[in-house]
């Protein structure tokens, strides 16, 4: 059963847009050459464990580099560098950060945000993310948290570096990460979290999605039931890691201060839902030691945008390092964080909605066995009229209806799943959907136009094929019966996948 739901087809393009991107890449000037340290000596089991090392990244002159390995979940070797001022003062705090979606991500990528920390006189520590057991069909929080927890470790042992003062900070996906990581350890001195969600994963990639298609003009089926079945089959085919974690009773179990930080235009989190999930739970371990900021004209990563969050800026938005910079400050230095939220409130133009395992008839492995009983009833149709040519036999169909059920079948089932496939994938943002027309795309009111021919057609063929019964000879009847086979069953079908739905 497990092989039978994870050969949805081309399931795993639609996978792509659930890596929510990270922060965007800064321009820094060349580097002094760095120091190396080791930490964490490796179990013996895991000497030969080791993901591939980024190129050193090259830091201003006003701040130094340390590269350093340190060991994670499984004794997998990470690789990574901790940025400090040059001048940098003793007992001082330090920052681990975690990525956000993407496997095998380099630290480089956090390297804006690593650089403006490190200037407010913090050790930050950056590393590559995994690329061993981490992929678009596999991926666990757990471990995540376990890489993080050996960073933070790393971190700890450096000089200058108060290991009371270590915390985590992380972004988007990782706004799943950190918290476990928190629970886990009371090594952790506090928690940043940016453009962090409080919901499931598959219920914010299903938000993410239908938000960008709205945002590009798309409205009824196609927005409210397809992009959201889409992703059901996906998860339910084994292709989408982690889809109903539920983040809300680790978010309870953190006891540390939290800083939770969203951009006003944040569009791959939904900025509006999350931070009462956040409270609540906190409130509910009993932490009241939590800030919620919102950064104005900040997109998902608190970088700036110049068109509401669709394209993200190198540059972090104004006020945001001097935020996080005196924030752990004061927590640090033991000064209680100031509660509550604070800020312009972000943009959210629609809300999520519940995102519910699929019934055993919605199932992957149904949906598997309905393309294939589409494809092989559609188009064996007309192959077999080709093949009485070829044999220079003809035969007149029982109905012309009959070309049409094949043909606009055929058509509508896969070049449904092409295009909602193709949507998905650029459907974070803003989508691409081509021209749009009354709130649906013209591609869109085609694939419903074909698929309501082939409706009707299907129809008059039953009620030919009833009329000319005793006529039809056996041969024709099979072909025929499989034909209206693959067109009755195609109906309901389309009705679940809005084909035939406004």
């Amino acid at each position: 059963m497990d092989l039978i739901r994870r050969s949805l087809p081309a399931a795993a393009l639609a996978l792509g847009l659930a890596a929510i991107p990270a922060t965007a890449n800064a321009t820094v000037a060349p580097a002094p050459a760095t120091a190396n340290a080791t930490v964490a000596p490796a179990p013996a089991n895991a000497a030969a464990r080791s993901d591939a090392a980024e190129p050193v990244p090259a830091v201003p002159p006003d701040l130094r580099s340390v590269e350093v390995t340190f060991r994670g979940e499984g004794g997998l070797t990470f690789h990574g560098s901790v940025l400090s001022p040059a001048t940098a003062e003793p007992a001082r705090p330090g920052i681990v950060l975690i990525h956000g979606a993407g496997t095998g991500t380099p630290r480089t990528k956090l390297m804006g945000e690593a650089v403006e920390f490190a200037r407010r006189g913090m050790s930050v520590l950056i590393y590559d993310k995994r690329s061993v057991g981490y992929s678009l069909f596999h991926r666990s929080y757990s471990q995540l948290a376990d890489d993080a927890l050996g960073a933070v470790a790393a971190l700890r042992s450096q000089p200058g570096v108060d290991p009371a003062k270590v915390g985590i900070w992380g972004l988007s996906e990782g706004g799943w990460v950190a918290p476990i990581a928190a629970s886990r350890s009371k090594d952790v001195a506090f928690v940043v979290l940016v453009g962090a969600n409080g919901l499931p994963p598959l219920r914010q990639q299903t938000w993410a999605v239908a938000a960008g298609l709205r945002k590009a003009g798309v409205s009824g089926s196609l927005v409210d039931r397809t992009e959201l079945n889409l992703y059901r089959a996906i998860a339910d085919g084994g292709m989408f890691p982690e889809p109903y974690y539920d983040p809300e009773p680790t978010i309870a179990a953190v006891r540390q201060p939290v800083l939770a930080i969203w951009g006003t235009h944040d569009l791959l989190t939904p900025p509006l839902e999350s931070p009462p999930v956040f409270a609540r739970a906190l409130q509910k371990g009993g932490n009241g030691n939590y800030t919620f900021r919102f950064i104005p004209d900040a997109d998902h990563a608190a970088h700036q945008t110049p068109d509401g969050g669709v394209t993200r800026l190198p540059a972090l938005a104004p006020g945001y390092a001097d935020m996080v910079g005196s924030w752990v400050a004061d927590v640090t230095n033991g000064r209680p964080p100031t509660a509550g939220p604070a800020g312009r409130e972000p943009v959210q133009d629609s809300f999520t909605v519940p995102v519910i395992p699929p019934a055993w008839w919605e199932s992957a492995p149904v949906q598997l066995a309905m393309l294939i009983l589409f494809v092989v009833a559609f188009a064996a149709y007309p192959l077999t009229a080709l093949v009485r040519r070829l044999r220079g036999g003809s035969r007149a169909p029982v109905t012309r209806a009959a070309r049409l059920v094949s043909a606009g079948g055929f058509a509508a089932v896969l070049g449904s799943f092409s295009y909602v496939f193709y949507l998905v994938m650029s459907g974070g943002k803003l989508a691409t959907t081509g021209p749009v027309l009354a709130g649906r795309p013209v591609i869109w009111l085609v694939l419903q136009a074909l698929a309501a021919v082939s409706a009707v057609a299907t129809v008059r063929t039953a009620l030919a094929w009833r009329r000319a019964r005793g006529s039809v000879p056996r041969g024709e009847r099979v072909r025929l019966g499989l034909l209206l086979a693959g067109g009755l069953a195609f109906i309901p079908w389309a009705v679940y996948w809005g084909l035939l739905l406004p």
